[in-house]
Order: structure tokens, then sequence, then C-alpha cells
């Protein structure tokens, strides 16, 4: 355990001196990302307002609240990609990483996490600026802000298992492009990235409780900003549990397979 202690502690520490020094690409980064909320934001203010001032259970203060929310959310769900894997495999760059005595996932989630820090920091100023602009209404308790600490944490581990669970199919065929694509569909639709779920049909809303995107976007967002009794708060904290261990459990056994097929290929 004081080996993986202090493999995290040195490599998150890396990670935030790296990303220091390139801060203006990480905040042009931000910038060009938080189109994406702008846009949904203005859109269902604007159909709010001609609804006589809520749809789907939101004004036009609480959709910028859940928007806004939706950035910092956004920023910490970025994790290693099928896209790097793909990369690393077939060019061989996984070669040096599985002659190390630590699991390769081991320094994705650690130099990942030590970046969230950083994205943490660059996200203030941004958010106070949209908070400006847009009038958000919150109503935060010390419990909501305790439980949305854990949840955000709780969404990088699970999107990282997730991620890391597509990209491991690289070790059996080249590409990867087709099957990502799927999940990023279902992701927008079942996860409250694209719209919060109350405003999904009832049939989309109940589909979503049994699938892992919900537990990556909508609950932490909704630990801010919605209505959830202290009994929804930590049940939400429970299922993100439950789909960490389970997706942990699931990545060590197809680990297992698919290193036995990984055969470099780059110079």
């Amino acid at each position: 355990m004081r080996r993986y202690i202090d493999f995290y502690l040195a490599s998150m520490k890396i990670s935030i001196l790296e990303q220091i020094q390139y801060s203006m690409a990480n905040y042009f980064y931000m910038i060009g990302m938080i189109t994406e909320p702008v846009i949904y934001l203005v859109v269902w203010t604007t159909i709010a307002n001609q609804q006589g001032g809520t749809a789907g259970g939101y004004t036009a203060g609480g959709f910028a609240a859940y928007y806004i929310i939706w950035t910092l959310v956004r920023n910490m769900n970025i994790v290693f990609t099928p896209y790097g894997w793909e990369w690393r495999i077939r060019e061989g760059r996984l070669s040096m990483e599985l002659m190390r005595p630590i699991h390769p996932i081991h320094g994705d989630v650690a130099f990942f996490a030590g970046w969230k820090f950083v994205v943490i920091l660059l996200w203030l100023p941004l958010a106070a600026i949209l908070t400006w602009i847009f009038k958000p209404t919150f109503h935060i308790t010390w419990m909501e802000a305790l439980v949305f600490f854990l949840a955000i944490w709780g969404a990088y581990l699970i999107r990282t298992i997730l991620l890391s669970l597509l990209g491991m199919i690289t070790f059996w065929t080249t590409r990867v492009s087709a099957i990502f694509e799927l999940y990023f569909g279902l992701e927008l639709i079942l996860s409250g990235r694209l719209v919060p779920m109350t405003l999904m049909p009832l049939w989309v809303q109940n589909l979503s409780n049994y699938l892992p995107f919900k537990w990556t976007f909508f609950f932490p967002i909704e630990t801010l900003v919605g209505t959830m009794t202290t009994s929804q708060l930590w049940s939400g904290v429970g299922m993100q549990l439950l789909w960490i261990v389970s997706g942990i459990i699931i990545l060590n056994i197809i680990w297992n397979f698919a290193v036995r097929q990984y055969s470099a290929v780059g110079g």
C-alpha cells in the first residue's frame, strides 16, 4: 500500500507541475469546452421563459445553475480515452508500462487526478463570469457540498473505468472509433450531459437508473442544484461505489485476457 501511495503522490505532483506550465493551453481548452453548455443553457432558458418560467421543473436560474456546475463536472470527467489506448498499443508505447511493477491504469488515474486540481483552480474564474452573466439559483447545504465533492471524484473513477474497458478493445482490433462513438451517443442521452434527466421521457429516466452514465453527470450536478433528500444523496454515492467496485472487478478480468493479445507494432 505504501508503494501505491508514493506512486500516486509523485505522479499527481508531476501532473500538477506540468499542467501549471501549460496553464494558458488549459485555459483555452476549457473556454472551448464551455461553448457546449452555454448553447444548452441559452436554449433551455429561452424555453423555460416561453413556458411560464419553468421547464421540467427548472427555472431559468435553475438551468443556469445546472449548466455552470456541468462545466466543472465535465472537466472532472476528462480521462484517458480509448483513442489513447489505441495509440499506445498501436505504437508499442505500452511495452514500457508493462515492465513496471504496477498496473498501467494506475498511471492514468494518478496523472489525470493531479490535472484535476489545476482544472478546478482554472475553472473558478470562468464559473464566476458565467454566474455574473446568467444569474444561477443556488441553495447549497453543507451536506450537499460534501456529497458533491465525493460524487465528482466517484464520477471521475467510473468514467475512467468505462473508457479503459472500451480502450482494451484495441488489444483485439486496431480501431475503436465506431464503438466509442456508440458509447458517446448513449452517454449523451442517458447521463444528463445533453439535458437534465427530468426532461427526458420517463422510460429513459428509469433505464438510466440501471446504467452507469447517470452517475457520472446527472447525479453529481443534482447534488448541488436539485432537491435531493439526505437518503437520496447517500444512496447515489452508494450507487457510484457499486459501479466502481463492479468496474474494477470486470476490468481485472478483461485485462487478464486482453494483455495476452498484446504485441508491439510501433517503432
